[in-house]
């Protein structure tokens, strides 16, 4: 499940945006923002272009100053999709399996911990939102946010165990409507897991991160997925 939308409008990435800096977090470079002082963080997880990507890190920011801990690490080892590489995606993502991501994001919340933070949530954008769906557990975070996710199965729904949020595109050829819908369903089954699923109209995959900020329609849209998350933290990270 992943095609061009995976790759639409790349980034231009900078590793020197955002309001935050890069630490050494679980082993892994990790772009951090916010205060360690609210005891909440939140961890997030890329898409294929990484974590130098700076409406990823606009949107961190953005979080650390609703009063969380941030912490955005580079699950990709130096190596984002690049479109021209003559590399397709399902060749890179051989290299960048997601289950490798979810190994790697456990030292990172132990990390997180370490540093006093007595709750997280996490939200996967794309690539990123398998990563977090194995992490909905109790155990490793408190709430998750998939955002026009990729690689998502029914069954993954299943294994959902935290308060979940996905928020889902019009126009997504990779988890389609009707593919989210199916989550929906999964997920009223389910009533000792609080969820809240939505679709957001005249969008396509990756508009929350991959805006392009001369758009004004295209930046109002990823304003409203992003308070959905930050509410969806609100309630459920304390």
């Amino acid at each position: 499940m992943s095609g061009p939308q995976c790759c639409s409008n790349p980034p231009t990435l900078n590793p020197g945006s955002g309001e935050g800096h890069v630490e050494k977090l679980g082993g892994l470079d990790t772009y951090v923002t916010g205060s360690l002082d609210s005891k909440l963080g939140v961890l997030l997880v890329s898409d294929i272009f990484g974590y130098e990507a700076p409406n990823l890190r606009k949107l961190a920011d953005k979080i650390g100053a609703a009063g969380f801990y941030v912490a955005v690490p580079e699950f990709l080892y130096g190596d984002p999709y690049v479109p021209d590489s003559g590399k397709s995606i399902p060749e890179w993502i051989k290299d960048h399996g997601t289950d490798k991501g979810f190994q790697d994001s456990k030292p990172v919340i132990e990390a997180l911990k370490s540093k006093g933070i007595s709750a997280i949530g996490a939200a996967g954008f794309c690539w990123g939102a398998k990563v977090v769906v194995q992490l909905a557990k109790r155990e490793f975070i408190q709430a998750a946010v998939l955002l026009h996710p990729s690689f998502v199965t029914v069954d993954d729904i299943k294994g959902v165990e935290v308060p979940i949020s996905i928020l889902g595109a019009e126009f997504d050829q990779v988890s389609p409507p009707a593919l989210v819908k199916q989550f929906e369903e999964v997920l009223t089954a389910k009533p000792e897991v609080d969820a809240y699923v939505k679709i957001f109209p005249k969008v396509s995959h990756g508009w929350t991160v991959r805006y392009r900020v001369e758009d004004e329609a295209a930046v109002k849209s990823a304003g409203e997925a992003h308070q959905n998350l930050l509410r969806w933290f609100a309630k459920y990270v304390k």
